[in-house]
């Protein structure tokens, strides 16, 4: 899980958050213990995965059972990125980087993006297939970036639906639907002829289009890296 460059870009996502004090101890400590940095990768998709069948359970449970299970959905989330920005913490903080650092760093995060996407797709007031739209969408900006980099073009993370977007989008709705009034959960909204979609839906929408923006964004950034390289 190198840090290095190449093609003239970072080979991590920049993230500011890399740099505050409790998560950099947080990596040191893991280091110390001798935690493995692909141990915390494999971890943080143990978190999505946890958090995919929490927010599915949601379509069967009630009351404050239903909101219970949304707000663990919104955890493991934020569980499941915090795992994402640590393994690569902690493999610079022990030495550890490698070239299999990266399968393990990047593998577990798209079972992760699909997993939680597409469970979002079966709860109330969405549809599965907005779901796994979504999760497609998503494989192809992550393919995109790792295709432009093997070309040459370095890593290319433009674009306003990223994972971090993504996940960020994801969590707001499952705090909406823990907190929020139970007036305010079931609006429903328009997409299409005559098909409504709940706030669930309309966030996996708007994720899935955000995600065609971001694939255009990408591919132009990509194709003027090669062009101006050529």
């Amino acid at each position: 899980m190198s840090e290095g460059t190449g093609g003239g870009a970072p080979e991590r996502r920049p993230l500011k958050s890399r740099g505050i004090g409790v998560f950099v101890r947080m990596a040191d400590g893991l280091a110390a213990a001798g935690v493995h940095p692909n141990t915390v990768s494999i971890v943080g998709t143990a978190f999505a995965l946890v958090g995919a069948a929490a927010i599915v359970a949601t379509r069967e449970a009630t009351g404050a059972a239903e909101r219970a299970l949304w707000f663990a959905g919104a955890a493991c989330v934020q569980l499941r990125l915090l795992g994402n920005m640590l393994d690569g913490m902690v493999a610079q903080a022990a030495g550890k980087q490698s070239k299999m650092g990266e399968l393990y760093n990047e593998l577990p995060d798209r079972v992760a993006d699909a997993a939680l996407l597409a469970a979002a797709g079966y709860t109330a007031g969405a549809a599965p297939w907005l779901g796994w739209l979504a999760a497609v969408l998503a494989l192809h900006v992550a393919y995109l970036r790792a295709l432009g980099a093997a070309a040459g073009a370095g890593q290319v993370f433009v674009g306003f639906m990223s994972k971090p977007q993504r996940m960020f989008t994801l969590t707001v709705v499952c705090l909406f639907q823990a907190f929020a009034p139970d007036g305010w959960r079931g609006a429903r909204f328009a997409v299409g002829d005559g098909f409504e979609v709940g706030v669930t839906g309309a966030a996996l929408a708007l994720i899935s289009a955000g995600c065609l923006w971001t694939l255009a964004a990408r591919w132009r950034a990509i194709r003027a890296r090669l062009e101006g390289g050529a």
